[in-house]
């Protein structure tokens, strides 16, 4: 089987290009390791740029999200056990939204579904080869039979585990990575929006984040060591632990049903070239950024911009200009979104070790950003995003 472009991943990355290249009459076909079930069921970050929104509204999959989101105009500083607000919209005139990664996976699979789009599920990649030909071919396993398929494009949007950059020889390819000495102890909890806006908090106890998902879902952070067992803490531990951190005179955390703990490790990672032949790396398969700057999901949809801008006008125009700027752009961007989230990171975690001078330049960095308008203004456009170079032709 031969198709014009072979994904290979259906979480957002991968399903969004599927779904864009497909309003455009571009076949593909997007395989899948999981079932449907477990793609939409996993819990990732939910604050999404409004180029990220823009870019789903514009591609004809946004109506669920903009009736369901929540719009932050803003976001909450955490400090001395009290609570500082930077207002994005009167800084720079746009906020952020609110809107969970698995909401927005149902919805792109729910639409390539009722579209009877060529997804399989179930169906591991097990090597991608012959790179640098006009048909690069990609193997796989459906059904318990090995099997496959070659594309004029692989795209690689299987995560930070998959296929597509392992395939790459590692004379040919440069990764980078921080493995930072702390982990998030996450929470899910039903109650409703505790606070009007994301509130990141700096502790001497470490780093706190009280955000929500929905009208009667919340999602609440604390810092812990990396190999923490969440089990091992009960729920009146979390709750006394979260009042330590982010409690003032005026605000208490909602005391509620804990449905789901887990704990993450955090790590900056990113990989270059994000093309190999013709294969293109998108998403988590070439980067990976700390929660801190809930820039995973927006980082992707960026480089599907510019890689869904490329393939249309290749397919319908016989241009290849975009395409051959991808790497380029894709990694540009990259870099920037990667500084904000390791300066976000390293501003309000405490990390093992530190000296007085480290805490005190943090504490510094930190009065400066919740007192002087020109840094705030700086932090907002970068919490908001940056511009997407391009745009695909819908």
């Amino acid at each position: 089987m031969h198709v014009p472009v072979a994904i290979v991943g259906a979480g957002p990355s991968g399903s969004l290009l599927a779904w864009i290249l497909r309003q455009r009459g571009i076949d593909s076909i997007v395989l899948e390791s999981r079932s449907r079930e477990y793609v939409e069921s996993r819990i990732r970050a939910g604050v999404m740029e409004q180029n990220a929104v823009d870019l789903m509204v514009k591609s004809g999959i946004g109506d669920r999200l903009m009736k369901e989101r929540y719009y932050h105009n803003g976001v909450g500083i955490g400090y001395k056990n009290e609570h500082h607000f930077i207002n994005f919209d009167e800084l720079i005139g746009i906020g952020v939204t609110v809107y969970g990664q698995s909401e927005v996976t149902k919805d792109l699979l729910g639409g390539l579904a009722n579209e009877g789009h060529n997804v399989l599920y179930e169906a591991p990649v097990t090597a991608v080869e012959d790179h640098h030909t006009n048909k690069p071919k990609v193997k796989y396993t459906h059904e318990g039979v090995e099997k496959e398929l070659t594309a004029d494009f692989v795209i690689g949007c299987d995560g930070f585990h998959g296929a597509s950059r392992k395939s790459i020889p590692a004379a040919d390819i440069i990764t980078h990575e921080k493995v930072y000495p702390f982990g998030w102890l996450g929470i899910l909890c039903k109650s409703p929006p505790m606070l009007d806006v994301a509130l990141f908090s700096h502790h001497p106890n470490g780093f706190a984040l009280v955000s929500m998902r929905s009208d009667t879902i919340s999602r609440l952070y604390l810092q812990c060591a990396p190999d923490e067992d969440a089990s091992k803490w009960s729920d009146e531990q979390i709750w006394d632990e979260l009042d330590v951190r982010v409690g003032t005179d005026d605000f208490k955390v909602n005391r509620c049903e804990i449905f789901e703990k887990d704990v993450a490790p955090l790590r900056s990672f990113f990989s270059e070239p994000m093309r190999y032949g013709n294969m293109f790396l998108a998403g988590d398969a070439s980067h990976i950024v700390p929660p801190t700057g809930a820039k995973g999901l927006n980082s992707a949809f960026a480089d599907i911009s510019v890689l869904s801008a490329g393939l249309i006008r290749h397919f319908k125009n016989d241009d290849s200009s975009v395409l051959e700027k991808y790497a380029e752009v894709a990694l540009r961007r990259n870099l920037l979104t990667q500084r904000f989230s390791w300066t976000n990171t390293a501003m309000y975690h405490i990390f093992p070790g530190s000296s007085s001078f480290d805490r005190r330049m943090q504490e510094s960095q930190i009065e400066t950003l919740i007192s002087d308008e020109l840094t705030q203004t700086v932090y907002a456009k970068a919490h908001t995003g940056l511009p997407f170079e391009y745009w695909p032709e819908l």
